[in-house]
């Protein structure tokens, strides 16, 4: 069996894989990426990226085409709701950001890294000797081998590579299932200029809806083996009676798997020896669970640790650990409380929204979101975030024992 030879495979074709790739490409590096399935193809996701992501997309891209864009084809900010009816609405900092449609934005981002893409490739496994890493993939059910100096995993939240150096990593954490229903608009209240969520223990741990292409997506997240069309219909139901919002039904359902306790509480994985792990399979995942832009900027600090460590001749992991730290500190800022409330770690102020609102308004606002907080206790998150939050106040960083 014929054995191909690269610098780099990377395992995945999606945003992190594409701003990886193209700090390798750009180095002159050989790199090759497996992608299972046949580009472009569906990507389960909001499509609302960051100011900071869109920023990142334009320097190492360029601007953005129209084709790669929903209608519309921005989004303005963040509106959140609360039980009490409140809502409270955020404007983007920095102003619009684009609405991707991640269908042809990955492509779009991977063709222009100049990687090569071998499609419709699953990765299947890999071995080290210390110097050559021995990948396995297959395609059309035929086993292929590869050879490289370095993997990089970007294959997203159950990631094959982690799996394979990690195996019993995906039974230590909580997973979640995400699923989104696209439903054409009777009559929709809801401002279209922005994403909004609702801090509703009732209605599940994650709860979103904006409009795409004259339809309206109702989503919603919650714990793994819940019933995804009844966690739907309530939100429905809710959205129609507190909101006015009529839909006809669904033609079309999207779901996955998600898990975002990583980056809540300083657990990330990066990977051993010459294997690194990136994106949301390390771990990233911003608040609101936009995950694009930290897919992306630690995609490229992936990249960039495989040339640094190539260039000073220093082992790849000591380097990645050291670069990555200003992603896990800009991310895990976004749950920290102490950073929340003396600071303002996030891409809206919230706080100058709620200044905007009477004294009772904002009392509620309070009691809802503890309340809201309450149905992530089985977790047992709390103690960790603060017990990190409190580590960041003294040390300036989040500690790397906690890694991976």
């Amino acid at each position: 069996m014929s054995k191909e030879k690269v610098d780099v495979l990377i395992v995945g074709a999606s945003l992190a894989a594409s701003a990886c790739a193209k700090r390798l490409t750009d180095a002159g590096l050989e790199v090759v990426a497996l992608e299972r399935k046949r580009l472009p193809r569906n990507k389960v996701c909001s499509g609302i990226l960051s100011p900071r992501g869109h920023r990142f997309l334009i320097e190492n891209f360029g601007p953005l085409p129209g084709d790669i864009l929903h209608e519309p084809t921005s989004c303005r900010g963040v509106t959140f709701h609360f039980p009490s009816m409140v809502s409270v609405s955020m404007d983007f900092e920095g102003g619009p950001t684009p609405h991707l449609n991640r269908k042809f934005s990955d492509y779009w981002a991977v063709k222009r890294s100049g990687v090569t893409v071998h499609e419709e490739t699953s990765f299947a496994g890999l071995e080290s000797d210390g110097k050559t890493i021995r990948i396995k993939a297959v395609r059309d059910g035929r086993e292929l081998q590869y050879a490289a100096r370095y993997v990089i995993g970007a294959d997203g939240p159950k990631s094959q590579v982690r799996h394979s150096l990690y195996p019993d990593y995906i039974r230590s954490i909580p997973w979640f299932m995400v699923g989104q229903k696209f439903q054409r608009i009777i009559e929709c209240p809801l401002d279209e200029d922005y994403f909004h969520f609702w801090f509703h223990p009732d209605l599940g741990h994650y709860t979103w809806s904006h409009a795409r292409n004259r339809r309206q997506i109702v989503g919603v997240g919650f714990p793994a083996g819940g019933n995804l069309h009844q966690y739907h219909s309530n939100v429905e139901a809710y959205l129609r009676d507190k909101h006015g919002v009529k839909l006809e039904s669904a033609e079309e359902l999207e779901g996955c798997a998600q898990n975002f306790g990583p980056s809540l509480i300083n657990r990330y994985i990066f990977g051993k020896g010459n294997v690194l792990i990136t994106g949301q399979a390390a771990g990233f995942f911003n608040m609101l669970a936009e995950g694009m832009s930290c897919a992306l900027y630690s995609g490229a600090i992936a990249g960039e640790s495989v040339v640094e460590s190539i260039q000073r001749n220093r082992p790849v992991q000591e380097v990645y650990r050291k670069l990555i730290a200003s992603e896990v500190k800009r991310c895990t800022d976004q749950w920290n409380p102490i950073r929340m409330i003396f600071g303002n770690p996030h891409e809206a102020d919230f706080k100058a929204s709620m200044r905007k609102l009477s004294k009772r308004e904002q009392l509620a606002v309070i009691r809802d979101i503890l309340r809201f907080l309450r149905i992530y206790a089985p977790y047992k998150w709390g103690r960790q975030i603060l017990s990190q939050s409190l580590i960041r106040l003294v040390q300036g960083e989040y500690p790397s024992s906690r890694w991976l």
